[in-house]
């Protein structure tokens, strides 16, 4: 999903748990939305590790043209490539979020809320498109797809 959209959507969160929990506070839901969709840092991340290059213009350009490619193959093309390891992309960082939120503060399990809306509305476009689901689980994606060509 792009991230214009998370952002919306990760806004609207945001706002109706502000609205309907009157024990959120607004910094409270602020932190719900910036994670919703600053989960993507690691793509900006992956992005400088693979590109040698901090141009966030071109970390932009660049993961709208591989959007771009694989949206004009066939599901069965795309599902040979991999577009990148995300290392905030998986139920790993969700679990750890969610025991820091538990036992360390509150904050972590804000966050673990942004990201989780966030992973789920990239489960939905996947199941939508029909394309293959990862993104789900770190671990699993890297040894499940790391043989797989990736997209550059």
């Amino acid at each position: 999903m792009l991230p214009k959209y998370h952002i919306v959507l990760g806004f609207i969160l945001s706002l109706v748990f502000f609205l309907i929990f009157p024990n959120i506070k607004l910094i409270e839901a602020g932190i719900i939305f910036l994670s919703s969709f600053l989960i993507d840092a690691d793509h900006y991340i992956y992005y400088i590790l693979n590109k040698k290059s901090i141009n966030p213009i071109n970390a932009i350009n660049y993961f709208l043209i591989k959007r771009k490619k694989l949206g004009k193959m066939s599901i069965k093309k795309s599902n040979e490539f991999y577009s990148g390891f995300y290392f905030l992309h998986g139920i790993e960082i969700l679990i750890i979020l969610l025991i820091a939120g538990i036992f360390l503060s509150k904050y972590f399990l804000l966050i673990f809320m942004g990201f989780a809306f966030h992973l789920f509305l990239d489960l939905l476009e996947e199941i939508y498109k029909g394309i293959r689901l990862d993104k789900i689980s770190v671990i699993y994606d890297w040894f499940k797809y790391k043989k797989l060509k990736f997209l550059e």
